[in-house]
């Protein structure tokens, strides 16, 4: 894989054409179309085939898999431009093996998506998840739970790629805000905690979920150890029938550290009570901040290397924002509310505005700036090629688990690109 960063004078086309690549599959590969133009300082993954396949009538995915020897989930990983579906045309040229694969590290995937993601922004990317996690499950005060609706369908594609789900539970209340003190009358209510163990059980069984993924986020500080008699509790009921428990962990960089965010998360004992951990290593740059990275690097390798001291690394999935936000200028603290968006709008608003890309080294995330018809300026962070792969280096030079995706309603096809090119994906 090549990350080309374009040059003034250069097109898309004639980029593809110096590369030898075909142009269908290197613009899907970018989220872009034949009426995309190339932007100066704009990150494009360049992938060159060893070996492809063109399409006979008659053929399919899985007749080509049996051909060449590989897998079906190989082809469709090797060509996003399939969108994760099966159906292929005479003509298309299928990449078999792309030149200098060298995978040495396996990651487990997962992706978090509410339920009214569009199907086929799901399908395109389930090819590239060990797990889906439909967001999200919530609390109600007599112990059972808030059910979501409509996750059945994500459950049932998923499982037709043999990717599995895990059942998403927070302390989301039916007014549809998040209750710290709803949590809290959980941890000291042993009836309450049977009622709602006694229900997740049912609806995993029911709904066809692998396994629970816990996120109770701001906690009150005094109940950070209750919560992992809670998560303990969770675990003995569940791990006998076979199903693994998550569970999201406040970026930290240490045990003192204050905020109401951090003070009720014990990453050691938490870790200790669970399968795996998820890192929420992003929102640094949010809605409500000034101008910046969502994910910085230095900031979130501040965070593993601390998780690291309380978490062995076998545990351990790092958080990746596939999304970035717009900031109207000048910024005023308490006022300016950030638009977010995913990386290819972003790129679709610096096209619109001929925006020019920077690249901030520090914190190893692209953005621009832009003046809109009205005259007024705006500030854009976002994602792109080079981010996810100084990303994804980082969680392999640290040799984690895996990777875990917020969110997967936004469309990012760069995201997955990079991390097939030289990882392999973990099959649960």
């Amino acid at each position: 894989m090549i990350i080309h960063v374009v040059s003034p004078g250069e097109t898309l086309l004639g980029i593809a054409r110096t590369y030898n690549v075909v142009p269908q599959n290197f613009l899907a590969d970018n989220g872009l179309n034949l009426n995309s133009k190339a932007l100066i300082g704009q990150a494009l993954v360049i992938q060159q085939p060893e070996l492809s396949h063109i399409v006979r009538s008659g053929d399919t995915l899985l007749s080509i898999a049996q051909e060449y020897g590989v897998e079906v989930i190989t082809l469709l990983r090797n060509n996003y431009f399939l969108k994760g579906e099966f159906s292929i045309a005479p003509g298309q040229t299928i990449v078999i093996r792309y030149a200098g694969e060298n995978r040495s590290k396996t990651f487990m995937t997962n992706g978090y998506a509410y339920p009214f993601i569009p199907p086929a922004l799901l399908a395109e990317q389930l090819p590239y998840m060990s797990y889906i996690t439909p967001f999200t499950y919530g609390l109600r005060e007599n112990g059972s739970i808030y059910k979501l609706e409509n996750d059945e369908w994500m459950i049932n594609r998923a499982a037709s790629l043999n990717v599995k789900s895990l059942m998403h539970l927070s302390t989301l209340t039916e007014s549809g805000t998040f209750s710290n003190e709803r949590a809290n009358l959980l941890f000291t209510n042993p009836a309450l905690q049977s009622t709602l163990i006694s229900e997740i059980i049912a609806n995993m069984q029911n709904k066809g979920y692998s396994g629970l993924d816990i996120d109770f986020e701001f906690i009150y500080p005094e109940d950070k150890f209750d919560y992992v008699i809670f998560l303990q509790n969770v675990y003995r009921a569940i791990n006998p029938l076979g199903y693994p428990l998550f569970s999201a962990l406040a970026p930290k960089t240490s045990d003192q550290q204050r905020g109401t965010l951090y003070e009720g998360h014990d990453y050691y004992a938490i870790a200790a009570s669970v399968d795996k951990v998820l890192l929420m290593t992003y929102e640094w740059g949010y809605t409500y901040s000034a101008p910046m990275a969502v994910a910085p690097i230095r900031s979130v390798e501040q965070v593993i290397r601390y998780g690291l001291t309380r978490i062995p690394p076998e545990k351990i999935l790092m958080g990746i924002p596939t999304y970035g936000y717009d900031w109207l200028l000048p910024y005023e603290r308490g006022v300016t509310r950030a638009t977010s968006l995913s990386p290819v709008e972003c790129i679709r608003i610096a096209e619109r505005y001929n925006a020019q890309i920077n690249f901030d080294e520090t914190a190893q995330t692209p953005w621009f700036r832009y003046t809109d018809e009205n005259g007024r300026l705006h500030e854009v962070w976002f994602e792109d090629a080079r981010s996810i792969n100084a990303k994804l280096r980082l969680a392999a030079n640290y040799d984690l688990a895996g990777l875990g995706y917020w969110n997967l309603n936004r469309e990012f096809p760069q995201n997955l690109v990079v991390l097939n090119s030289g990882y392999y994906i973990e099959s649960v």
